[in-house]
């Protein structure tokens, strides 16, 4: 009931919506139950041969008839444009919900089963909302109608009629009981089914690659059987109880004949009453049905809204405070103090009393083995992740005080494997700064090396790549990438090994085109070749979360045994540059 009650909450919006479907589909069942009663008086006219008084009722008949039709069609209009609302304010309140969660949430998230909240548990959610309460309440109306009616007919023969309706009540509240988990369940196998086929289409790649069709064919015939196990086993449920409710109605109509048969033949009951009555009776059937149908929407939105609530009740873990100040002037010093990191589930911390300070406008290499903390540590300036222990600080500020849009837009991030948005070249470029101009877009892109490729696009920067970009090669996607982060002019760069797929000569000329734009903000650089790592100003050498050394290079080859040992694994010394040969060059 808390879920329902819920749920109800997104109608608030559409209340006079929501009110005059119900007064037209009170209309239309009014219609509806007026005409067996004008067809009783018909079939009466028709035995007194009242010729004149049969036209009247006919034409009534017929008046009611299109009455009926006229209200109907405009409460499913109504009703529609309510529905449709509903699935928009819940795509909305959902989609904005996400973009508020932080990184570590989508990090432990199936990406198929967020989406499967957002289309099949919301499409369950809106059928309930925007229809479901209607039928229900045209249902119970037209119970209702049927039987004050049936009552001013004949009142013991109403009685024995309406006998079944009390067990139907019972069962459908039983049904819904057994119903409701078997139901969550099979939405939550929709989900897994949803998460399993999105990855296979997102690894089709690698999947052809190791040719392991028949493993991905199988692992999802395996999810598709656990859906048809859990549906199936709803289905059984509902075939329990269902046709229950269909039949105990079907009791009463043999009932009604016998009695209400031998009543017309005794004489105290006419034909024509009969024939009303009759037709009421019938009309009890539909709606008993329906209401045993929209008991289990019900269920269905419940364990639907349920899963969309999980989502939209989980507070996100970072957040500015309220009135949170723009992060300061400055040219990008960065201060870490004690600073600690432990991601949500895992056994060990990823970093350990981090202790740094980078002055503005300087280029800081961080080297270390797969998994030492280098990419957690960068993470930790723009707020992708919350330290748990110690703070960090740019131009002063801690960046948990300031606010959030303003941190991010003076840091730029470029990956090792970058995400392209499936629109233009020119829009990707242009992400972080959707004013900028066409001019600036290819100074971006030149100053990342990748206007010459782009000339040679169909459309040039109007080409649309494909989604996440794979159209292009990897080497394209990087610059692309650079080109984007160059165009938000941010006081930070990080470079996440971000020339890792391109070849050495033009990552030498993506090198020296930076050079004056690294010169004027702080930059962090991960990379594994050496030549790289070696042209920085400093050199933060990471080991298991903490750091090992720090210093420049020719420093950290007479100190560090750690990094002599990275140095000579990475390329011989008398290729390794030192700063000082290759300080004309610059990065």
């Amino acid at each position: 009931m808390p879920t329902f009650r819920r749920l109800l909450r997104f109608l608030r919006p559409y209340r006079a919506a929501v009110a005059w479907s119900f007064v037209l589909a009170a209309g239309a069942m009014i219609m509806t139950v007026l005409i067996p009663y004008l067809t009783g008086e018909a079939i009466n006219s028709i035995r007194a041969h009242h010729r004149h008084t049969l036209v009247t009722w006919v034409i009534a008949i017929g008046v009611a008839g299109l009455l009926r039709l006229g209200l109907s069609a405009a409460r499913r209009l109504i009703a529609g444009r309510v529905s449709l609302s509903v699935e928009v304010d819940l795509r909305n309140v959902l989609y904005e919900q996400l973009q508020k969660l932080e990184l570590g949430f989508f990090d432990r998230q199936q990406t198929g089963q967020l989406m499967s909240r957002a289309t099949v548990d919301l499409q369950s959610v809106r059928f309930f909302l925007g229809y479901g309460l209607i039928f229900i309440a045209q249902s119970l109306l037209t119970i209702g109608l049927a039987a004050v009616a049936m009552f001013a007919l004949a009142p013991g023969l109403a009685a024995l009629a309406l006998a079944p309706v009390p067990f139907v009540v019972l069962i459908a509240n039983r049904y819904g009981k057994h119903s409701r988990p078997a139901l969550q369940e099979a939405q939550q196998r929709i989900a897994e089914l949803t998460a399993d086929a999105e990855e296979n289409v997102s690894g089709v790649r690698v999947v052809k690659a190791f040719a392991q069709e028949e493993r991905q064919l199988e692992r999802f015939k395996h999810s598709v059987q656990r859906v048809f196990d859990q549906q199936l086993h709803a289905t059984k449920i509902q075939a329990r109880y269902t046709p229950m409710i269909s039949f105990l109605p079907s009791l009463g109509l043999a009932l009604i004949l016998l009695v209400g048969g031998r009543m017309v033949i005794h004489g105290s009951l006419t034909i024509g009453a009969f024939t009303a009555f009759y037709a009421y009776l019938l009309m009890l059937i539909s709606p008993m049905r329906t209401l045993g149908y929209m008991l289990s929407a019900a269920q269905r939105a419940t364990a639907s809204g349920a899963r969309i609530f999980q989502v939209l009740d989980r507070a996100p873990r970072i957040a500015a405070p309220a009135d949170a100040p723009s992060l300061p002037a400055g040219s990008g010093r960065v201060s870490l103090k004690g600073v600690s990191l432990t991601f949500e589930g895992s056994p060990r911390p990823a970093l350990r009393d981090i202790d740094l300070e980078i002055e503005a406008g300087s280029t800081v290499a961080l080297v270390g083995a797969m998994g030492s903390g280098k990419t957690a540590l960068v993470s930790l300036l723009p707020r992708l992740y919350e330290a748990t222990a110690g703070s960090v600080r740019i131009d002063g500020a801690d960046v948990r005080d300031v606010d959030l849009v303003s941190l991010r837009r003076a840091i730029a991030v470029v990956s090792d494997d970058p995400f392209l948005f499936s629109v233009t070249v020119h829009e990707n470029i242009a992400y972080g700064r959707s004013d900028a101009t066409r001019k600036e877009v290819e100074r971006a892109a030149e100053v990342a090396q990748a206007a010459g490729f782009i000339s040679e696009l169909p459309q040039g920067y109007e080409t649309r790549v494909g989604e996440r970009g794979l159209t292009l090669s990897g080497g394209q996607r990087q610059r692309i990438a650079i080109a984007r982060a160059v165009l938000a002019d941010p006081r930070i760069l990080v470079l996440d090994d971000a020339t890792s797929s391109v070849d050495a000569s033009t990552e030498q000329e993506i090198k020296l085109a930076l050079r004056d734009v690294m010169a004027e903000r702080t930059t962090f650089v991960i990379a594994h070749r050496l030549s790289t790592i070696a042209l920085a100003d400093e050199i933060v050498v990471l080991e298991d979360g903490q750091v090992a050394a720090h210093g420049d290079h020719d420093q950290l080859l007479e100190e560090s045994p750690l990094y002599r040992e990275i140095v000579e694994k990475g390329m011989p010394d008398q290729v390794f540059m030192t700063r000082k040969a290759a300080g004309a060059v610059g990065l």
